[in-house]
């Protein structure tokens, strides 16, 4: 609408486009707002889970409560919520009314659980300093251990990160087991609940292999954030609360050709803050995925565009440990100049659009419809 602005000299059109752009505002606080007190109701139902198995606030010792505390703190630490929000969304998108049962509710909170499982194993793989903008489990453990030798207190350090994954894998069974789904419920979400679990353990073998290989291809790098985000982030939460909600296979295809695009166009913008981010906002180094040469889509495009100069470069500098923000902007530097950058706006800015055209086209409610846009735009524009 703004290159469309002509005019007669008495500013009408302008006060035409600042109005529209003032009600699209408006709307998006508004889609916020309903976002955020979802957002409330999963955060009662953790807390409430969480509290009946850490009962104490104080930080316990030792032993198996010091455990279940390191991974309270985890969950309650921060984070989107988003799966929970996708998978409630889900149920939404089948059902016009906007209460949702407290059944649906549990089941979606389940998720985030899961998903701190995912992202504390991820951490310790990566080994990784931060996490939300705070030290990660394993660092936090290996601390709390280091009375004992600096060596055994990584090793321990890493070996209850792993066991406070499984502990909030467990915890996320037993939250959905005891949701108060119906039996027809629960069997219509376990294969979905299986293969989200499958193809997510899939994709972090996948980025495991190939991370610090240079020669690792856009195909590729695609295919890690299509398993690692776009599938578990997006399609298979909307696929859980639609399977809630009765769905048939027709409505559980169009939610998938929406959530695809918008889990890959989510990723394709955190590879990009991963190196162009503020750390402030996104809680993680901008140095962390080059250090670790993550096969990211925005990496493997530089480096098919790079000349001998810059390939050389990307090889001194991309995974090397000690990368210090000198050289780090000298990689940003290359990534800018072979035109990496541009294609991966694009990128995004393509699955945006087909994102928005499979939601045009889905039979689902009004509601649905309008607050998965919001996220699509979201996933767009997001700096954290």
């Amino acid at each position: 609408m703004l290159a469309a602005i002509s005019g007669d000299g008495s500013g009408r059109e302008f006060q035409t486009v600042r109005w529209d752009v003032a009600k699209t505002a408006v709307a998006s606080a508004a889609q916020e707002a309903e976002l955020n007190a979802m957002r409330v109701r999963i955060e009662e139902v953790l807390t409430a889970f969480l509290d009946a198995r850490v009962p104490e606030w104080e930080q316990p010792q030792h032993g198996m409560d010091e455990l279940a505390y390191c991974v309270r703190e985890f969950v309650m630490r921060g984070g989107k919520r988003l799966r929970p929000l996708l998978s409630i969304l889900g149920w939404q998108a089948v059902r016009p009314e906007r209460e949702v049962p407290a059944p649906v509710l549990r089941a979606a909170a389940s998720l985030e659980l899961f998903h701190a499982f995912a992202l504390i194993h991820d951490d310790v793989m990566d080994d990784s300093d931060l996490r939300r903008g705070h030290p990660t489990v394993h660092r936090t453990m290996t601390v709390r251990h280091e009375a004992v030798s600096c060596l055994a207190a990584r090793r321990v350090g890493a070996g209850a990160a792993i066991l406070a994954g499984d502990l909030a894998l467990v915890w996320s069974d037993e939250l959905l087991h005891t949701a108060g789904l119906k039996p027809g419920q629960l069997a219509a979400v376990f294969p979905l609940i299986d293969t989200m679990r499958t193809e997510i353990v899939q994709g972090q073998y996948i980025d495991l292999t190939t991370t610090e290989r240079p020669g690792t291809s856009v195909e590729v790098a695609l295919r890690v954030a299509r398993y690692k985000t776009a599938k578990y982030t997006f399609e298979r939460p909307l696929h859980v609360g639609a399977a809630l909600a009765g769905a048939d296979g027709e409505l559980q295809r169009a939610l998938s050709a929406y959530a695809l695009p918008t889990g890959e166009s989510f990723q394709l913008r955190d590879d990009l803050l991963g190196v162009f981010g503020d750390p402030r906002r996104t809680g993680k180094s901008v140095l962390e995925d080059l250090r670790d040469a993550k096969p990211t889509v925005l990496l493997a495009i530089a480096r098919e565009r790079a000349n001998s100069r810059q390939q050389a470069l990307l090889d001194r500098q991309v995974g090397r440990r000690a990368l210090d923000e000198e050289g780090a902007t000298r990689v940003r530097h290359v990534l800018l100049t072979t035109g990496a950058v541009d294609l991966v706006e694009a990128m995004i800015t393509d699955r945006h659009r087909q994102a928005l055209q499979a939601l045009e086209a889905a039979p689902i409610t009004l509601s649905a419809r309008t607050a998965l846009r919001h996220l699509a735009d979201a996933a767009l524009w997001r700096n954290t």
